[in-house]
C-alpha cells in the first residue's frame, strides 16, 4: 500500500483552487521508501486573491501557459493522502475517496506543549539547527511537502515505528478527536467536563465536525 504526502498552494480562500500541487509518494518496504513524486503549477478559472499573492507569491501571469488545474488526477494505487491540515488540500481537491492522515493532528497530540503547531514550527522544534535552510522556500508546494515529510518520520519515530499506513491512519483517526473544546462559552474546557445539555444542544446543530461530535459522545 502506498501513499502520497501532499500540499497545494491555491487561488485563496474562498472557493480555491489550486494552482501549484506537489507530493511525494511513500511505501513500506518494509522501511519507509520514497517511489515517486510530483511538482506541477496549474491555470485558474478565477484571480488569485490578494492574500494568497502575499504568502505564496505566485501571480497570475505566471500561470498563464499552464494546464487547468481539472487535469489534475492522483497517482494509482493510492490508498492514504497525507498533509499538514489535510482537509484542506483534499477538499481543494474534490474530496476523493481516500483515507486521511494528517500531521497536524499528531502533532498536537504528540508534542502537547509546544505553543503552535504548525509546519514551521514543527521544523523549528524537531530540526533546530537547520530549520532557517528547509523553511527558506516556505509556501513553495514541493518545498513544504519535502518538510511534511520530515515532520511524518519524526512522527513515525514517535509513534514507535509503525511498518503499516492502516495502523499510521488510526493513530490519526485518534489524534483527531479533540479533547478541549475548540470554540464557544466552554471553549478550551475539557469536553468531558463540557455540560450535559450543552452537548445535546450542539449535537442537535448541523455541520458539526464528526471528529468533535465522537467527542461529545465519549
Amino acid at each position: 500500500m502506498s501513499a502520497i504526502v501532499i500540499d497545494t498552494e491555491t487561488t485563496g480562500f474562498k472557493d480555491p483552487e489550486p494552482i501549484e500541487i506537489a507530493w511525494i509518494r511513500l511505501e513500506f518496504t518494509p522501511k519507509l521508501k520514497v517511489t515517486g513524486s510530483f511538482n506541477q503549477r496549474f491555470k485558474p478559472s478565477k484571480a488569485i486573491e490578494l492574500g494568497a499573492l502575499a504568502t505564496h507569491h505566485i501571480l497570475d501571469e505566471d500561470l498563464v501557459d499552464c494546464e487547468s488545474h481539472t487535469s489534475f488526477t492522483f497517482p494509482e494505487a493510492t490508498e492514504y493522502l497525507i498533509g499538514h491540515n489535510v482537509d484542506f488540500d483534499w477538499s481543494v481537491l474534490g474530496k476523493p475517496s481516500i483515507k486521511l492522515i494528517d500531521t497536524l493532528s499528531l502533532a498536537r497530540k504528540l508534542w502537547p506543549t509546544a505553543d503552535t503547531h504548525s509546519l514551521g514550527a514543527m521544523t523549528y522544534l524537531l530540526r533546530r539547527s537547520e530549520a532557517r535552510v528547509l523553511l527558506k522556500e516556505t509556501h513553495s508546494a514541493l518545498a513544504d511537502v519535502k518538510n511534511c515529510v520530515r515532520l511524518l518520520s519524526s512522527i513515525l519515530a514517535k509513534l514507535g515505528s509503525p511498518t503499516k499506513w492502516e495502523d499510521v491512519w488510526r493513530y490519526s483517526e485518534d489524534a483527531r478527536v479533540p479533547e478541549l473544546m475548540p470554540f464557544g462559552k466552554h471553549k478550551s474546557m475539557s469536553i468531558k467536563d463540557v455540560p450535559a445539555d450543552y452537548k445535546r444542544w450542539l449535537l442537535g446543530q448541523p455541520d458539526v465536525d464528526p471528529y468533535l461530535v465522537k467527542a461529545l459522545r465519549g
